[in-house]
């Protein structure tokens, strides 16, 4: 058997810039994601660009346009009307934009519907958190949707269907995104958009504080070590009927270790033996032969599952066959596909 070529399983996920050239799917993006609603011009686009670069950012996966985000920088002045998105965000085209300001706003965030679920609006939020600490900015500032809240409109006042939703007693697929990146609800906006009907014209407004601020600094503090979060898992090995199973098994571990927003997940050496419990074999060599023939399913699986689930996976160790010899391989899975 010929080696396994890993490029094979990659993929490629990238956090960028947003330019000019990504206009048209973006464009159609936004359609999918706010049906009925406008979408940006192109001179919004432009303007954008122009005047704020490095606020303007998006997330590509094998070449598609997956998920967007738009923000501008400002000084906070309590009398400012964050309620009244146009004024905020000058219509668009945050011609407002101050680079000497302390407060990053926030303007859009979309996901594309094919690449939802994978923590894309997670990437988005961090890059924007990197951005206010890279610029010493005190907070950010968003005004969110709340696109459940038609739904629950005829029992709930706006402010009960946030308090239910705060409470984790209903899940909203964007507050509860933003309120999982760290943000606080600071307020409900009414008609902030009154053509978003899933929200019924409302939004919440969010704040979220850069704890890294230095007052007077001009630029970010660098810690000399940086912290991360280690997920390792104890694996409970018993019999299963295929590797749908093992995959189901693994994916509960994953998907733990994202809502603990750990950056690396750790699996037992050789736990892929689990496999074993659905394969017909005498001897141990030809048992260990058989599990090899599961690694291309390994592989798909976890390169996958590191990418939606924004986690770096250590793959425990998987049997290889290479050349006829056979070997105890262990791969490391980046969230970056």
């Amino acid at each position: 058997m010929e080696p396994l070529d890993l490029k094979d399983f990659e993929w490629k996920i990238e956090v960028r810039p947003l330019t000019m050239d990504d206009f048209d799917a973006l464009v159609e993006m936004e359609q999918l994601c706010f049906p009925g609603m406008q979408t940006w011009g192109r001179e919004h686009i432009e303007s954008q660009l122009k005047h704020f670069p490095e606020g303007q950012l998006c997330v590509e996966i094998d070449g598609r346009l997956a998920a967007s985000s738009s923000s501008l920088i400002l000084t906070f002045d309590p009398s400012l009307e964050w309620h009244n998105w146009k004024a905020v965000a000058d219509d668009g085209y945050i011609r407002n934009h101050n680079p000497k300001g302390d407060t990053l706003y926030g303007i859009e965030i979309m996901v594309h519907p094919d690449f939802r679920g994978m923590k894309l609006s997670r990437r988005m939020y961090d890059a924007r958190k990197e951005l206010c600490r890279q610029k010493n900015l005190t907070q950010m500032i968003i005004a969110g949707r709340i696109p459940g809240y038609h739904l629950h409109a005829d029992k709930l006042s706006a402010r009960e269907y946030i308090d239910c939703v705060v409470e984790k007693a209903i899940y909203d697929q964007v507050l509860t995104a933003q309120l999982a990146n760290g943000f606080s609800v600071q307020g409900l906006i009414p008609n902030y958009l009154p053509s978003d009907t899933e929200s019924c014209g409302y939004a919440t407004y969010l704040e979220w504080t850069n704890l890294d601020y230095k007052r007077g600094a001009k630029r970010r503090f660098h810690h000399p070590v940086e912290p991360i979060r280690i997920c390792v898992v104890q694996y409970q090995m018993r019999s299963i009927k295929g590797f749908d199973e093992f995959a189901q098994q693994c994916e509960f571990f994953l998907d733990t270790a994202s809502d603990y927003k750990c950056d690396f997940i750790l699996f037992p050496e050789l736990f892929t033996t689990q496999l074993l419990s659905c394969v017909e074999a005498t001897r141990p060599g030809q048992a260990a032969r058989r599990l090899a023939e599961f690694t291309p399913q390994y592989l798909d699986f976890f390169t996958e599952m590191a990418v939606k689930y924004n986690v770096n996976v250590i793959g425990g160790s998987q049997f290889v066959v290479e050349h006829g010899t056979l070997f105890n391989s262990s791969y490391l899975f980046g969230r970056d596909g």
